[in-house]
């Protein structure tokens, strides 16, 4: 109704500048009508921070703020400005405050004034630019994502003259190729002149209450003079009568601005468009819109009444006379991919293990001169305080040591000896284990799977009312499930995708064609809660499609355990979840068989699960993602599927990190309940949690507080958490998340104490479990004191408070390993063989097994040659400045295997730092002779002066001499020699 009554008043003669409404939604649905009436239309997004907050939480309804405002001014004609009242509480800046910065190519820099005025935009300076709001400078480039743009822009300077402007992309951080004529910078929080920029800076010491708040980032919103109240600069409107009872501002500007009268004429209209409908309304004018023609013509229509619009917006109204529909869909929000380059980096102090010498430490990057020359190297300690020195080149032989769930590193002794001795051991029980996987995938191959093929109309309808769009990820999944089912061959499918990201939906598509195909389907859960959970989900989704859904857990009575036995054994098309206690049935028309969290199964469990599915299709999903290196090697015996985008609808859980205050514990808590929510709460000691129960009670005494820890017996634990699931409590007091494959959608606010003594890993693992639904979440991390907590800690987090986007892809599928340890991945028990060799390796030596068996070779190729070379070859610090991206580069470099990987790191090189100097060269030089060197497996090439020595992996020599003793000699003539010697050979 409200697009009625916006269009209606739009229509007619009124004065109205800014329209009030409820939120986001409903500001889009006003905005699209009053533009089809003719009316230019901005909308500002829902910022719902109150005075005081820190702004980085909010950073991407500013930008949206900055930039509407910032085009509303620049338009000149008439013009509508539509905000939600939460947004209209907070003064706001005025034309005077964003006026925007431009740049052309061929401009003159002041580098020093151009980043001080960056600085006086509200941008923040930062090593790589990947948010809006940021810039870098690094020498000649300047990086810089402008608020008012989808992609950051790169400057090249030539002695202070703007000598290319480009964009480029924040994931990969490579430079398209157009070349931009000029840019407009658009301030973040305001432009401010020096005098102005003191004064904020002046008002912000004043407001701080915390030691870490304190920038124009976080606080510059608040402390800005002459922000404007625009109710009263604006004639005012609401939409409809908006309820204020929970809302804790004050909102008495409000009380004397009018609201926007119902609709006479129109009405709003929901329609499916089918022949009928337009028969049924041949007397009346429709308008059709669409964004293009070919959507139209898909309806093949032909009635003179009926007229097509081009035109992006949504309206869907209806008059006696008239009738207007749109065939578009709201955009969703684009997310803009972060870089994910240095997802898993290393950390100073960071445990490692080296493919040769076992667990150790690594301290970081060192300058080394040998033989005359200087080189970089990673320096790793031992026990013993012994030190090894490993080549940059060769730092593909290390990797983060992943152990299991709380175990802590044992730094080995330096020695070549024990740790092969350990290796060789793990690799005997590897062997056996790669047979059995090879076994298990040859037998599969051999038999004839069940043919699922869908019913495209009855399909079309179930897809359609999911009741939202698949993202392009759940698409593709759905696309090649289906496929692999059609194929008379039997899926053996792993669909990976963290809790949220729409892997049950995907599920629900095999199911449905398994089912109408007339084959029964069982759905195996780990615990009772997620049958529970699962059972409701698909219930839901498939009714009104004829589908049975049954279930079977510890809570079935014994009527209905026997009416699903019977069920499974007469053949009807139904699906059944169920915990283990499933196992003990027979189906007899199996057609599918979907397993949820498949490493929580016991080994037993895991066998008789093969056993009974030996001629089904299988779909096994995951929140733990299979790491990179085991990718290749199982994905020649299973198939994969992979959900990294989350759904559009769920928004960025809210993050701040904040000084441990009864009244934001208070308040945090009450806001959540008073939206009907839950909330999570986390005390990490069991040994005091009672008081904290006690301190929230005195805080609240209304609060149903649900405590739960590891002491207490896991049948209890199920069945509370069922109450809490069914709303039975307010609160869930625990010492970490009891269950984390639940899906908990009405919990969205959690409080974790004492934040700093948690892993970054951990806090990112927490803050998962909240924003699971549509409704905003919001995530606490609070600390006693911050100024006695290490500068790390610090960083760590601000860094989760000022990057609270749904990152889970990377990010989160790395430290979710990192926290829930190797665990069981081929279904053995491996925990002691692990813990020796780190997770990585221990994949790393899997997969060589699987390699070998798979191409009857008992060799592994050779992971690195001995470069004894004396020629300065290193990423330049001059250059790269930072440690962390040249470790970063280093890493990438030394995991290359063919010479056009390092073409395409070099020319990112050059595009992200400038030309690349001699020290920089002779480093990828030095790369491209590792690479081919390991190709013709040569295991050591040295120089003595111009002598150069190759010795191959026969122990035979090979003499070169170089022109002269330039490092870029010598390296040209063993870069010829190989080349030279890899042509003869191919």
């Amino acid at each position: 109704m409200i697009q009625a009554r916006v269009y209606e008043y739009f229509l007619g003669d009124n004065d109205c500048e800014l329209l009030i409404c409820e939120d986001d939604k409903e500001a889009k649905l006003c905005a699209d009508a009053a533009e089809f009436a003719g009316i230019k239309s901005f909308c500002l997004p829902s910022l719902r921070a109150s005075f005081g907050d820190d702004l980085r939480s909010f950073s991407s309804e500013l930008f949206e703020l900055s930039n509407t405002l910032s085009k509303f001014y620049k338009f000149k004609e008439k013009k509508l400005l539509i905000s939600p009242f939460h947004t209209i509480l907070n003064p706001l800046p005025i034309k005077k405050h964003l006026q925007e910065k431009n740049i052309n190519f061929g401009d003159q820099l002041d580098l020093q004034e151009f980043a001080d005025e960056l600085l006086r935009f509200g941008y923040e300076s930062v090593d790589i630019v990947e948010s809006k709001g940021e810039f870098s400078f690094r020498g000649d480039i300047i990086d810089l994502f402008s608020v008012n743009e989808d992609e950051p822009y790169r400057i090249l300077l030539f002695d202070n003259e703007v000598e290319s402007i480009r964009y480029y992309s924040p994931s990969t951080q490579i430079s398209t190729k157009d070349e931009l004529e000029s840019i407009s910078i658009t301030p973040f929080i305001a432009s401010l002149n020096k005098d102005e920029f003191e004064k904020t800076m002046q008002n912000i010491k004043n407001i701080q209450t915390d030691s870490i708040v304190n920038d124009l980032n976080s606080l510059g919103f608040w402390a800005i003079d002459d922000f404007a109240d625009y109710t009263t600069i604006y004639k005012c409107k609401f939409v409809k009568k908006i309820d204020f009872s929970d809302i804790e501002a004050d909102v008495s500007k409000f009380s004397g601005i009018g609201i926007i009268n119902e609709s006479r004429k129109y009405k709003g209209l929901e329609v499916s468009l089918s022949p009928d409908f337009f028969e049924l309304n041949r007397n009346k004018k429709i308008q059709i819109l669409a964004k293009n023609e070919s959507m139209f013509n898909a309806l093949e229509i032909s009635y003179e009444n009926v007229e097509f619009i081009q035109s992006p917006l949504v309206v869907n109204l209806v008059s006696n006379d008239q009738i207007i529909i749109s065939l578009n869909k709201f955009d969703k929000k684009a997310r803009v991919k972060k870089s994910s380059l240095v997802l898993d980096e290393l950390k100073i102090n960071d445990y490692v293990v080296h493919e040769d010498y076992g667990i150790g430490q690594f301290l970081g990057l060192e300058k080394i001169t040998v033989l005359g020359a200087t080189r970089e190297f990673v320096t790793i300690a031992y026990q013993n305080q012994d030190k090894l020195f490993l080549p940059v080149e060769n730092l593909n032989l290390i990797d983060r040591y992943i152990a299991l769930n709380g175990s802590v590193a044992i730094l080995d002794r330096l020695g070549k000896a024990s740790f092969a001795k350990l290796k060789e051991k793990v690799r005997e029980k590897l062997f056996i284990i790669a047979s059995k996987i090879i076994s298990i995938a040859a037998k599969r191959e051999l038999i004839n799977g069940v043919v699922i093929q869908k019913d495209d109309l009855e399909y079309i309808n179930f897809v359609q009312n999911a009741g939202f769009s698949y993202t392009r990820d759940q698409q593709n999944a759905v696309d090649d499930i289906l496929t692999e089912l059609s194929s008379g061959r039997v899926m053996d499918r792993l669909l990976v995708g963290d809790v949220g990201f729409g892997k049950t939906e995907v599920a629900m598509n095999a199911i449905f064609a398994c089912v109408k195909s007339g084959y029964q389907a069982l759905f195996f859960v780990p615990t009772t809660l997620l049958s529970s959970q699962h059972f409701k989900s698909l219930k839901d989704r498939f009714d009104g499609f004829g589908i049975e859904v049954l279930r079977l857990d510890r809570f079935s009575t014994t009527k209905e355990k026997a009416y699903v036995t019977s069920a499974l054994q007469s053949e009807k098309p139904l699906v059944c979840v169920g915990t283990h206690a499933l196992l003990s049935l027979k189906a007899s028309k199996l057609g599918l068989i979907v397993i949820d969290e498949e490493h929580k199964f016991g080994v037993k469990q895991k066998e008789k699960l093969k056993e009974i599915g030996s001629n089904s299709h299988i779909l096994s999903m995951s929140a733990t993602p299979i790491p990179r290196s085991l990718n290749m090697a199982l994905s020649k015996i299973k198939t994969y599927s992979t959900l990294k985008t989350p759904p559009s609808s769920r928004l960025d859980v809210r993050t701040s990190v904040k000084e441990f205050d009864e009244k934001i514990i208070k308040e945090a808590i009450m806001r959540e309940l008073r939206r009907a929510g839950q909330v999570f709460y986390i005390h990490n000691h069991i040994s005091d949690i009672m008081q904290t129960a006690k301190f929230l009670l005195d805080i609240l005494p209304k609060l149903r507080i649900l405590v739960l820890h590891s002491k207490i017996n896991a049948k209890t634990i199920e069945e509370e958490m069922i109450k809490f699931e069914n709303n039975e409590y307010d609160l869930l007091l625990c010492t970490s998340i009891v269950e984390s494959g639940i899906h908990l959608p009405n919990a969205n606010t959690m409080i974790v104490e004492n934040a700093n003594k948690f892993g970054i890993a951990d806090l990112h693992q927490l803050r998962g479990r909240v924003g699971r639904s549509d409704k905003q979440a919001y995530c606490y991390f609070l600390v006693e004191d911050k100024t006695t907590i290490s500068s790390d800690s610090l960083k760590r987090l601000v860094a989760l408070e000022s990057n609270s986007s749904l990152g889970s892809g990377a990010v989160l599928a790395y430290h979710d390993l990192e926290i829930r340890g190797g665990g069981n991945i081929v279904g053995e028990a491996q925990s002691g063989h692990i813990e020796s060799i780190g997770y990585s390796l221990y994949l790393k030596m899997l997969e060589d097994e699987i390699n070998k068996l798979l191409n009857n070779n008992d060799e592994v190729k050779r992971q690195s040659v001995d470069l004894k070379l004396s020629v300065n070859a290193y990423l330049n610090p001059d250059f790269i400045k930072e440690d962390r991206l040249r470790l970063e580069l280093y890493r990438r470099l030394s995991k290359c295997t063919k010479s056009s990987e390092v073409f395409e790191i070099s020319s990112e090189i050059e595009d992200r730092f400038g030309k690349i100097d001699t020290f920089t060269k002779q480093f990828l030089d030095l790369i491209m002779i590792k690479i081919f060197a390991l190709e013709l497996e040569y295991k050591t090439i040295s120089n003595a002066g111009q002598n150069i020595a190759i010795t191959t992996n026969k122990d035979e020599k090979i003499r070169l001499k170089s022109k002269s003793l330039d490092d870029d000699d010598i390296l040209d003539e063993i870069l010829s020699f190989l080349r030279k010697t890899l042509k003869e050979r191919k």
